[in-house]
């Protein structure tokens, strides 16, 4: 009992189940709505994988409709393998980059941003920091620790943002640093510190990192405020209200107009539109022994940072497994100077719960559509709709910089297609096992299947077989309805065709037909198994259902009596008719001989004869000849015989003389 309720339990708790039991429509939305739940708890569950694939899916945005036009306004200044080789190892001494920045206000740059800190005082300091000042523009790098395990404080930041207020806890918050030392605290600082995602990839900066409750520009930010000679580097946040803006602004006080995106947690994303080799780069040591061509450099800004793979500054991009650091920094850079960063709208889940809701909307119509096209269509559209989320998401990256994200609306109609394919299959499942069900009520079991799972034929559809056929009739009973009320007759009917099935059933039979008040019942072969199956059934319904007749007829009414005839022979079973209305018959002279001998316990005061041919399957039963007659519509005599008693039906078989026909009777 305990198992049981634990499974009648179980059925309700099964979402397809619950499901087929609503309206169809109620059952739709109910797996739209389970899809959902299973959606967010997937992106829970598996957030930091799903994240991971959807940002790196969604990247391909970029690299179909990369621009490949050189940038001539920025410039790499690579401390590469060259530089390592001819100068020495890394880090190089204060004299040698002072000989580089040297080299480089002699190639009359503009602004050099250095992707390099200066965290403990050595000698010639000095001598940097005389060739810093020199120059038309410098900045520096300093770099807070974002993570939560580092505990350090080198150097000094400086230059921090005005107008900023810093939050406690914040996520671009540290009380850890590595920043210049103080000698070179007058010149502007720009922190590197990235986003690094679980995937080891960096798709964000922070556009300043809160430190000691100052806030401190990302290198790119700083480089801004430091070509516009500000005095003071003053800054302000606000939120975007619009359905496609960002979810916070940044703007400088020194460039009027420039509107920074920002996500909620204060970060930059980094644009991967431009291809990597539009970035020009030149080796630091060709540009200190002036091997490079006059002009190349002139009013230029330049990145100076490392890009030897033994340096440590490589990172992973859509691009490319191995990019070094500073080309991320020339990426940010170029997307301030255009005015034009990447984003994700205020909106975006919003905007992604829309299109989900759109996408639901198109699943609950191919659901509701014909059987062949909700069967084509919930798997097309499977494949589709996830397709087409990615599709969108790229088309707004690629012109107009919008990261829109993808992955839940492209979950959910996964989800939903297959929930919804799942319940019509299971509806039309569960319906045509109703048919099927329904079928089997009005013929034999083995012809329901086979009707149910063949197309409809005009063409004769039967095969021969051998078969021992039993017809019963209810004798007398038209009367018997012609004087009752017809729902006594029903149910007199009623008993009497269930009974009759359970008898016939329990003996290996099955009944061919019901018409009117008789039916006709098959047993498959002609032996005498099939023979003494028939003949029992026979004596069972005589002694079950005669018994149960109204014994007490109306006034002038002869009492019901069960008749019952038996033969054996060949037959032909199958179908006929139109495609559009087919009927099940079985044909043949045994059919008629058998019906002719049911009609005959009439004449001859016998509820059970016997045809010739079964009787000499049962010899040992010993039947006793009726007779030979000419049985009505035929043209050949036939011995009728019935058999001896009840009892002898289940007596074992002995050695017994043949039968032998006796002739007699009417002709």
């Amino acid at each position: 009992m305990q198992q049981h309720s634990f499974l009648h339990s179980l059925k309700y708790a099964n979402p397809v189940a619950f499901a087929l039991r609503l309206l169809p429509g109620r059952g739709r939305l109910l797996m739209l709505v389970v899809a959902a739940v299973l959606t967010g708890l997937l992106m829970t569950v598996y957030s930091a994988g799903l994240d991971t694939l959807e940002e790196r899916l969604g990247a391909q945005g970029w690299l179909l409709s990369a621009d490949e036009t050189p940038e001539e306004r920025i410039t790499i200044v690579a401390i590469d393998e060259k530089s390592l080789a001819e100068v020495g190892g890394w880090p190089w001494s204060r004299e040698n980059m002072a000989r580089l920045v040297n080299s480089l206000n002699e190639a009359g740059v503009q602004l050099q941003l250095h992707d390099i800190f200066f965290p403990e005082a050595q000698s010639g300091d000095d001598q940097l920091l005389a060739a810093l000042q020199a120059s038309r523009g410098a900045v520096l790098a300093q770099v807070p620790a974002l993570s939560a395990d580092q505990s350090v404080r080198t150097g000094l930041m400086t230059h921090p943002m005005t107008g900023i207020a810093c939050e406690a806890g914040a996520s671009n918050s540290s009380n850890s640093f590595v920043a210049a030392n103080a000698s070179f605290a007058a010149i502007p600082k720009g922190h590197i510190a990235p986003v690094v995602a679980s995937d080891g990839s960096i798709r964000k900066v922070p556009a300043f990192v809160c430190v000691d409750g100052e806030a401190y520009p990302a290198l790119a930010i700083s480089a801004l405020l430091q070509a516009t000679n500000a005095p003071a580097w003053a800054a302000s946040i606000s939120e975007d209200n619009g359905w496609f803006g960002p979810e916070k602004v940044l703007r400088l006080d020194a460039y009027p107009g420039l509107e920074i995106p920002l996500d909620e947690d204060g970060n930059l994303r980094i644009s991967y539109k431009d291809l990597p080799q539009v970035y020009g780069a030149v080796s630091a040591v060709d540009v200190m022994n002036g091997n490079i061509s006059p002009g190349l450099l002139e009013n230029a800004w330049v990145l100076v940072g490392a890009t030897a793979l033994g340096m440590g500054d490589i990172v992973p991009t859509p691009y490319n497994g191995a990019t070094p650091g500073i080309e991320l920094k020339a990426r940010m850079l170029i997307s301030l100077i255009d005015a034009n960063m990447p984003y994700t709208p205020a909106s975006a889940e919003t905007l992604l719960t829309l299109l989900a809701i759109v996408f639901a909307a198109i699943l609950f119509l191919l659901a509701g559509s014909r059987e062949r096209v909700a069967a084509y269509g919930l798997p097309i559209a499977a494949l589709l709709l996830p397709l087409l989320a990615l599709g969108l998401h790229m088309q707004l990256l690629s012109s107009r910089e919008i990261w829109l994200g993808w992955l839940f609306p492209a979950v959910y109609s996964l989800f939903a297609a297959s929930l919804l394919l799942l319940l019509e299959q299971s509806r039309l499942r569960s319906e045509r096992s109703r048919v099927f069900g329904n079928l089997s009520s009005y013929l034999p079991a083995e012809i329901a299947h086979e009707i149910a799972f063949t197309l409809p034929s005009s063409a004769i559809s039967a095969r021969r077989c051998e078969v021992t056929l039993l017809s019963a009739d209810l004798r007398n009973f038209s009367a018997f309805g012609e004087s009752r009320p017809p729902e006594e007759s029903a149910a007199l009917l009623h008993f009497f065709f269930v009974r009759a099935n359970e008898i016939i059933e329990s003996h290996g039979g099955r009944v061919h037909e019901f018409k009117g008040d008789s039916l006709l019942a098959v047993w498959d072969g002609q032996n005498e198994i099939s023979a003494k199956l028939a003949l029992t059934a026979a004596q069972d319904m005589q002694k079950s259902i005669q018994s149960d007749m109204p014994q007490h007829p109306p006034a002038g009414l002869e009492p019901l009596v069960l008749a019952i005839g038996i033969e054996q022979g060949p037959a032909l079973i199958g179908s006929i008719g139109p495609a559009h209305r087919r009927s099940h018959t079985l044909l043949g002279d045994t059919v008629t001989i058998t019906l002719r001998i049911q009609e005959m316990t009439a004449e001859l005061a016998q509820p059970i004869l016997l045809g010739e041919c079964v009787a000499r399957q049962l010899i040992d039963l010993k039947p006793e000849s009726q007779g030979s007659y000419l049985l009505n519509g035929l043209r050949t005599p036939h011995t009728l015989f019935a058999p001896a008693n009840i009892e002898s039906a289940m007596r074992p078989r002995g050695d017994q003389p043949n039968l032998k026909i006796v002739a007699g009777g009417k002709s």
